[in-house]
């Protein structure tokens, strides 16, 4: 017999006839097993052609199937956080923590990443959501803010009761009588910063070691630091130190607006984050509304601050110690006297603003930063009484020259609470900053 094309076979091979089927007949001649072919050769050429049609579906099938779903990849790398989520705008702030950008959400075919976390929170069964139910009437706005702003105004109270009872009682009682009431007045303060801390807007769900300690040594700082470095400068330290209470009535008196400036910004922030279409479009609408909310924190810190002053006399500013009037027109009440503290409050509430949304870290390191500044300045000035030493100190002396005792302070804080207010601009606009606990 002859091969395909005319060309012999080998020995004991059968010939082949390489001429195409009619439609559907190969295939039949398949399903059937041959039990339709012909004689002499025709099951010959239903085996043989038998693998050949069957191979032409499964290359089809495979043109048919088309890419494989991006979204589908994502959803298995993320399903633990896709079945925790109680809303679509915690996966988007999930995402964005692990680093998914906008422009990295158009390779999974989304214009941006919270369109991205709706199908995902479409897409996977989560096992937290709350089940549907009738919905609730919405909270009285005034008893949730009573929750929260009762405790905040605590320490004030208590500082402001405390200031009030040593000043009645001034040329009455003697020297231990007024140290228990001042004791008693500052236990009071504490136990009140500490509800006030525990809940509402300043409630903290993380803490570093340490902060305590940094913020007592701050605090303690502005009460007495200005007379220990002038003290320390002019060759002592001599003797008691003089206390200035009014920086610190002050700050105890400006918890409750630092309470409701948090309150503020988490919820406008958490607002623009429902209604934003896009990363880049929320950090841009939450960073005036971050710079804004500190400003009026200082607003409200600068003018408590000089209400402070007018009840404690030559507390604030050493050219109003003299008995002349401060710059303020005031006795006592100086200008330049009421930076330090501010810039301490400032620092205060960025810290405590980045703890709040996740960030106590940070918030641990400007702290530091400024009570290293702080507990510097005075043992700079003792070693350069040392024989070959005195190049140390004159960055100190150099500045109470300046800026006089206040100088340290508004370097340290003032630094630090920038270098906060730099740092919360960048983390403080990401939605994983205000995705729901």
């Amino acid at each position: 017999m002859g091969g395909p094309n005319g060309a012999p076979a080998p020995d004991g091979a059968p010939a082949l006839d390489d001429t195409p089927a009619p439609d559907g007949i190969g295939g039949e001649q398949a399903d059937e097993g041959g039990g339709a072919a012909d004689e002499g050769g025709g099951a010959v050429r239903s085996a043989v052609r038998a693998p050949e049609i069957a191979y032409h579906p499964a290359r089809r099938s495979v043109a048919r199937r088309g890419p494989a779903d991006p979204v589908k990849v994502l959803m298995h790398r993320h399903r633990d956080l896709c079945e925790r989520a109680v809303d679509p705008l915690e996966i988007a702030a999930g995402l964005e923590a692990h680093g998914l950008t906008d422009r990295t959400a158009a390779r999974y075919r989304h214009r941006d990443v919270f369109s991205l976390a709706e199908e995902l929170y479409a897409r996977v069964p989560g096992t937290s959501r709350p089940v549907p139910r009738a919905p609730a009437p919405d909270p009285d706005p005034g008893k949730e803010a009573t929750g929260w702003a009762l405790p905040a105004l605590l320490p004030g109270a208590a500082c402001l009761a405390t200031a009030g009872a040593l000043r009645v009682t001034e040329g009455v009682l003697g020297g231990e009588a007024r140290f228990a009431v001042t004791a008693v007045g500052a236990l009071l303060v504490v136990l009140g910063l500490r509800l006030a801390l525990r809940s509402g807007p300043l409630r903290a769900p993380e803490a570093v070691g340490g902060v305590t300690l940094y913020v007592c040594w701050l605090l303690g700082y502005t009460v007495y630091g200005d007379d220990l470095l002038t003290q320390v400068i002019s060759g002592g330290p001599d003797g008691r130190w003089t206390a200035a209470p009014a920086p610190l009535l002050g700050l105890a008196l400006a918890l409750a607006p630092a309470a409701w400036c948090a309150r503020l910004f988490s919820v406008h922030a958490r607002r623009r984050l429902a209604g934003s279409h896009g990363l880049s479009d929320f950090g841009a609408g939450v960073r005036p509304l971050l710079y804004g909310v500190v400003a009026l924190f200082l607003c409200a810190l600068t003018a408590l601050l000089f209400l402070a002053a007018l009840g404690h006399p030559n507390s604030l500013g050493h050219p109003g110690a003299s008995g002349q009037p401060g710059a303020l027109g005031h006795p006592g009440v100086d200008g330049a006297g009421l930076v330090a503290p501010a810039a301490l409050g400032a620092l205060l509430f960025l810290a405590r603003l980045l703890a709040v949304h996740g960030f106590p870290e940070p918030a641990a390191t400007g702290l530091a930063a400024a009570c290293a500044v702080e507990v510097a300045a005075p043992f700079l000035v003792l070693a350069g009484r040392l024989p070959g030493l005195g190049l140390v100190a004159r960055p100190v002396d150099a500045l109470y020259a300046a800026a006089g005792p206040g100088g340290v302070p508004i370097l340290a804080c003032g630094v630090a609470a920038f270098g906060l207010l730099v740092h919360a601009s960048v983390t403080l606009t990401r939605a994983s900053a205000h995705a729901t606990a």
